[in-house]
C-alpha cells in the first residue's frame, strides 16, 4: 500500500444497522437479552458493539441475561482471545 493511503478496515455503521442486532430472537430457550448479546459480538467490531450495548439498555434488555446451565455472556465469550474489549464494554454499560 502506498504511503499516502489510509487502510480503511470497514465503513462506519449506521445506527440503524446496529439496531437490527435487537430482532434477532433465538430458537431455543436460551433468553432473548443473551440472544441477542451473543449475535452483536459475533457480528460487531468493538466500537460498534459499543454504540449496540447503548440500544441494548435503552430497549430494556438484560445485561445479565443467563443461559440455562447459568451462564452469562461474560462466562460464553471470556476464553475467546478478543473477547476483553467486549467484556470491558459489558462491565461498564452495567454502571
Amino acid at each position: 500500500m502506498r504511503k499516502d493511503k489510509k487502510q480503511v478496515i470497514g465503513e462506519e455503521i449506521a445506527d440503524e444497522s446496529i439496531k437490527l442486532f435487537l430482532q434477532p430472537e433465538p430458537a431455543d430457550d436460551t433468553p432473548p437479552s443473551l440472544h441477542k448479546l451473543v449475535k452483536a459480538y459475533r457480528g460487531l467490531r468493538v466500537d460498534d458493539f459499543e454504540r449496540f450495548l447503548k440500544f441494548f439498555v435503552e430497549a430494556g434488555y438484560d445485561l445479565d441475561a443467563r443461559d440455562a446451565q447459568g451462564r452469562s455472556f461474560i462466562d460464553l465469550i471470556a476464553d475467546q482471545r478478543q473477547a476483553a474489549p467486549y467484556i470491558e464494554l459489558v462491565q461498564s454499560a452495567r454502571q
